[in-house]
């Protein structure tokens, strides 16, 4: 078996073990059980079946994040993107779209994306995108991971009655733990203990016991739920109408951004990137993360995406596909674990997101600040990230304010004619947030 994998998944070659690679799947798990509760939820809230859903979350998790791990060997998971979520929820919810043709949609938005990333389209695009602002997407997210986590515990909140963050209850049990978790978290970093990350949450989760944040379930075990009554429930055609147009663009160009974000962020972490912070093979990610949105529109699930919480992984010492297989293990065993999946408190994973997005912000180091129209695209990048809460939306801004940059300083010959092209989606993206 060893010898299997190492041929398959190169273990040596990346400076990695089985049981590396085990930790960080099982960390990138835990980061990621949330999506256990919250997805199906939002989706419920929708008037969808909460349990169908789950089990077809569940399965959508492991068939795509297995197919990123043989495919491609990256530390990569997959899971449906709550922006995306989101938008499904309110197109069924709140717009009276009915679930069919919402399905639609994202297969439809799944079919661009396969087009384009088939056709060598979204790596040409990576290419073209400025250095600075590859650096810059990926300290971006680490400041949006750092805050999610901040966020999820109560730490940080939305102060009431004012257009602004504050702190949240410096003495809510949450809090409490979260910050208790912090402080292992930091002591397990310096000592440099292997495992440190999982062996925090599990010690943050069992602390947490005493504060009552964590609740043990009444049961451990719990069966999935059928999903023959969900599967291709699609109108693949009804979602062709032109009043339909604005969902896709809302779903398509977010998702575009944030997955090559997502993935040169999280390979950046990983040491993949080259010279011109481009990463090997991203072409073969980019094609997983299409086949995967439309995959997962059979089933009526929004837009499958690799997600931010890989970086947990990788922080953990994840270097190839091996970490995800893992991950996908995990998420297999909790259809019928998911009540003790759920007991891992959010003020368990805060303090692993807040360090992983500390940890992220090095990138800022390779930035040229002599020259402006550099360094402001990449501060517009940063800052729009946190400030519009939303990665694409970062991404968005900064690529015309680097377009415009260079026009003014006489260095249009430094612009791709594709970056005409992506600072024409950006506009056409904000379009519809009016």
């Amino acid at each position: 078996m060893k010898q299997q994998l190492e041929k398959r998944f190169h273990l040596s070659e990346y400076g990695t073990t089985i049981r590396g690679e085990l930790l960080a799947g099982v960390t990138t798990f835990v980061t990621m059980a949330y999506v256990l509760a919250t997805v199906p939820n939002m989706l419920g809230n929708a008037g969808l079946d909460r349990h169908v859903m789950l089990t077809a979350m569940v399965l959508l998790i492991v068939l795509t994040s297995c197919a990123m791990a043989f495919y491609t060997n990256r530390p990569f998971a997959l899971a449906p993107g709550l922006g995306s979520v989101g938008i499904v929820a309110s197109m069924i919810g709140s717009e009276g779209i009915s679930a069919d043709i919402a399905a639609g949609v994202i297969f439809w938005s799944g079919v661009l994306f396969m087009a384009i990333s088939f056709l060598g389209l979204r790596e040409a695009v990576v290419r073209v995108i400025p250095v600075s602002l590859k650096h810059a997407v990926s300290a971006g997210i680490g400041l949006f991971i750092a805050l999610l986590g901040a966020k999820s515990c109560g730490l940080i909140v939305a102060a009431e009655g004012k257009n602004n963050l504050a702190f949240g209850d410096l003495t809510s049990p949450t809090v409490i733990v979260a910050l208790i978790g912090f402080i292992i978290m930091l002591v397990m970093k310096v000592k440099n203990v292997p495992g440190g990350m999982i062996i925090t949450i599990i010690l943050t989760t069992v602390i947490g016991i005493f504060f009552g944040v964590t609740r043990l379930p009444e049961s451990i075990f719990s069966m999935p739920a059928g999903m023959g009554g969900q599967f291709l429930k699609v109108d693949f055609a009804g979602a062709l109408d032109f009043a339909y147009i604005p969902f896709l663009i809302a779903l398509f160009v977010p998702d575009f951004f944030s997955t090559f974000g997502t993935v040169l962020g999280v390979g950046a972490k990983a040491g993949y990137l080259d010279e011109d912070g481009n990463l090997p093979g991203i072409d073969k990610c980019f094609k997983v993360d299409a086949v995967a949105t439309s995959l997962g529109a059979l089933f009526g699930m929004p837009s499958m995406t690799t997600y931010l919480e890989s970086s947990a992984g990788v922080e953990a010492g994840g270097k190839t596909g091996l970490t995800t297989v893992f991950t996908s293990i995990c998420f297999a065993l909790s259809v019928f674990l998911s009540p003790l999946a759920l007991i891992i408190p959010s003020a368990a994973t805060a303090p692993v997101l807040v360090l992983i997005g500390i940890n992220m912000l090095s990138g800022m180091k390779n930035i040229c600040y002599d020259e402006m129209t550099e360094y402001i695209p990449a501060f517009l990048c940063v800052a729009f990230t946190i400030f519009a809460n939303n990665i694409a939306n970062g991404i968005c801004v900064a690529l015309p304010a680097y377009m415009i940059l260079k026009w003014a300083a006489g260095k249009r010959k430094e612009i791709s004619p594709v970056m005409y092209v992506l600072v024409g989606i950006c506009l056409l993206y904000f379009g519809t947030l009016v």
